[in-house]
């Protein structure tokens, strides 16, 4: 597209030219429209060749670089979404196992409750039978005493009684009955 203007644009310079100096001649007998539209191409083709290669292969450096940094940039992106997913699907794990972790523990926490529940309601039924056991014991020494108590009370009271009926000559009588059954006892 830049050829076409140039070329029509040195056209249309090289008309008007030749057209204000139509018969003028120039150096070396060479009309002057035509050194000047030799000196316009030169012109142009050093501007073409100083100006328009470096700053072709410039946009074209140019667009390799953008090239380079839009790949760059959408392999940076890539490994962004890519850590992202990781972190999504470790957080993912992570709260799996939270959530494992605390159904083990309530588990283990309801387990454990059991347990101690029935230690305790063993332990109450090991004291109840000791309980039991004591207060049997308790109450077996008890009613011993108390018998021993009514023993002794009976034989005071029958002491008392036979003291108050039984007189010398009753007294005498017993003793010689001992005697007797001592002599009689085999030796």
């Amino acid at each position: 597209m830049t050829g076409l203007v140039t070329s029509s644009g040195a056209l249309g310079v090289a008309a008007l030219l030749f057209q204000e100096g139509e018969h003028a001649s120039g150096f070396l007998g060479i009309p002057t429209w035509a050194w000047q539209l030799a000196n316009l191409v030169l012109f142009l083709a050093v501007l073409l060749y100083f100006v328009a290669r470096p700053m072709s292969e410039g946009f074209r450096r140019r667009q390799m670089e953008v090239e380079e940094r839009r790949a760059a940039a959408e392999k940076h992106r890539a490994e962004v979404q890519r850590l992202s997913d990781e972190i999504r699907e470790r957080t993912s794990r992570l709260e799996r196992e939270m959530e494992e972790i605390r159904r083990d523990g309530v588990r283990e926490g309801e387990a454990v409750r059991a347990e101690l529940q029935q230690r305790a309601r063993d332990e109450a039924a090991r004291v109840e039978v000791r309980a039991g056991e004591e207060i049997d014991r308790r109450l077996a020494e008890a009613k011993a005493e108390l018998r021993r108590e009514a023993a002794a009370l009976t034989a005071k009271q029958a002491e008392e009684i036979l003291s108050r009926s039984i007189t010398d000559e009753d007294r005498g009588r017993l003793v010689r009955d001992s005697v007797e059954r001592l002599k009689d006892a085999p030796q």
